[in-house]
């Protein structure tokens, strides 16, 4: 027999969900099964898989011991630095990291310990706000990404209401998020929307980009602004209104302006490492109240222009 108690972490989340979560070497069915000949009790009486856990709630499993035994899985955290640079805004619930480019959100193909993520709970980990070994299922995470080669604001949630939270605030749109690009060419009209349709090749990562609905392909809108002209390249700033993936690049690109340095959606330029492209500034002026995170409403994060490479240090 195997125990286990629900933290407030873990609190919310459907039964199947966080027992998925909390032991990922477990078929799904053997999960489905167990809950179904009741191996798995709440409290002493039945659990579903569609009910909602709460702090406090005790798991016993009926379970082999061996279905126990620690996975040995890489512990990122424990392989990077404990410290953290570009922390723009820290509080109880939440972190805004201002990434570099050239470093990875998430641990990719190349199996490298060292990613945003990685470095962030090593960083709440050093300082004692997170441990692995209290916790079933939960580890900071990330609540929006962008890409290697982009540099700019990342928001990471240290506990799960944030993150439940935060992602929805995304979701329905309630935070805006501007970017600053340098491209080719001289956008004509200098301001307005692009609105395409972004069909993902999950092969090749990369997306086509269609004037018309096409099946598949998800609408893109993004709103820009030229804030400079320089001779053949311009200084534009991006407003997300949906949030797909290379939405700027590739949209951009598409309307006959590319990203300076873009190899993917231009050209490879001599001297430039990756795309000129900068997550810089986070609006939450329209978010709602009543939420957790509703102490965030009228905030707006930017980063400091000496803080957005050599592209942007200028502007």
């Amino acid at each position: 027999m195997y125990q286990l108690i629900i933290g407030e972490n873990d609190a919310g989340r459907r039964a199947d969900r966080f027992l998925a979560r909390a032991f990922p070497h477990w078929p799904l069915s053997l999960i489905a099964k167990a809950l179904r000949t009741k191996k798995i009790k709440r409290n002493n009486a039945r659990l579903e898989g569609s009910d909602r856990l709460e702090a406090g709630d005790v798991l016993t499993f009926y379970l082999p011991d061996d279905l126990f035994t620690p996975v040995e899985e890489k512990k990122a955290h424990r392989f990077v630095a404990p410290k953290l640079e570009g922390i723009i805004y820290e509080d109880e619930n939440l972190l805004i990291v201002n990434k570099k480019p050239g470093l990875v959100v998430h641990m990719d193909e190349s199996g490298h310990p060292d990613t945003l993520i990685a470095r962030i709970q090593a960083y709440l980990y050093n300082k004692g706000e997170w441990d692995p070994d209290k916790e079933n299922s939960f580890a900071p995470a990330l609540c929006n990404r962008i890409d290697r080669n982009t540099g700019g604001l990342v928001i990471a949630a240290k506990n799960a209401q944030t993150l439940r939270d935060m992602n929805e605030i995304i979701k329905s749109r309630q935070v805006d998020k501007y970017y600053l690009c340098l491209v080719q060419g001289k956008p004509n009209p200098p301001e307005g929307v692009l609105r395409h349709f972004l069909l993902k090749n999950e092969k090749t990562k990369e997306v086509a980009v269609f004037p018309y609905p096409r099946k598949g392909a998800k609408p893109a809108e993004t709103e820009y602004k030229v804030l400079k002209q320089l001779g053949d390249r311009a200084l534009v700033e991006c407003r997300l209104i949906t949030g797909r993936t290379h939405q700027i690049r590739a949209q951009m690109a598409f309307a006959g302006w590319p990203l300076v340095g873009d190899a993917k959606y231009g050209k490879k330029e001599k001297g430039f490492i990756g795309q000129a492209l900068w997550a810089y500034k986070l609006d939450f002026s329209n978010l709602s109240d009543g939420k957790s995170l509703s102490y965030l409403k009228g905030r707006v994060f930017v980063v400091p222009k000496e803080e957005r490479g050599v592209f942007f240090s200028d502007f």
